[in-house]
């Protein structure tokens, strides 16, 4: 029977010392200062080398895109001084008077302020519900009233002392500039006047909108 080079499943008739000298290696390594040589790749040869894998199509390198989104198409079912309820935000549930449509898409809406307390903002006309109701906003100047017009100011936050750090009183409202507060008064003095013109106009505005049990909105006419 001829010899095999396994006694069992994993157990090498040889041991590793034997199969060490039997192939030469101790004369490769003294050879070589006591250790094995290393295949070293030159710069050049490793330029040289071909890659792996090739792509199957001639793939093209993707260009920027200078194509110009296009402006948010306005519903249109809304047009100005037409009221809206408000589906989300602060102001979830509050009729606002939509005034126009701003660069951004975003719809410019007030309260006014001093009927239900909702200011001059901004907001998606994907989060509003539009109703039949119209304010004649055709004296309300708000040209001047842009994106950057909500643009924050960025300053730089002063470290606290250690009594701010220990006061108990929070400021929950910021304080805005002069020049908005007196853009919503001019804004809320000739919405008002176009809206006491109508009867219950003013009431149906300071109302907040709401469903209760068995309320089915899609059956509704607002």
């Amino acid at each position: 029977m001829a010899p095999t080079s396994k006694l069992s499943q994993g157990i090498k008739k040889a041991s590793r010392s034997h199969t060490y000298h039997r192939r030469g290696l101790w004369a490769i390594k003294a050879k070589h200062g006591g250790a094995f040589p290393k295949a070293v790749k030159t710069d050049a040869v490793a330029a040289v080398a071909a890659p792996k894998f090739y792509p199957a199509d001639d793939v093209k390198p993707r260009q920027p895109s200078t194509r110009k989104p296009n402006a948010t198409k306005l519903r249109s079912s809304i047009t100005p001084g037409t009221v809206l309820i408000l589906l989300a935000g602060r102001f979830m549930g509050k009729r606002v008077v939509f005034l126009k449509q701003l660069k951004s898409g975003l719809l410019l809406v007030t309260g006014p302020f001093m009927i239900n307390g909702v200011p001059i903002r901004r907001v998606n006309q994907a989060y509003i519900f539009a109703t039949s109701t119209n304010v004649d906003v055709s004296g309300v100047n708000v040209d001047k009233i842009e994106d950057k017009y909500f643009a924050r100011d960025k300053k730089k936050k002063a470290e606290k002392t250690e009594d701010e750090l220990f006061e108990t009183e929070k400021q929950t409202t910021k304080d805005l500039p002069q020049f908005k507060k007196e853009d919503q008064k001019a804004v809320d003095a000739a919405l008002i006047k176009a809206i006491e013109a109508v009867p219950d106009l003013k009431a149906y505005l300071g109302a907040r909108f709401s469903l209760r049990d068995g309320d089915k909105p899609h059956d509704m006419v607002f």
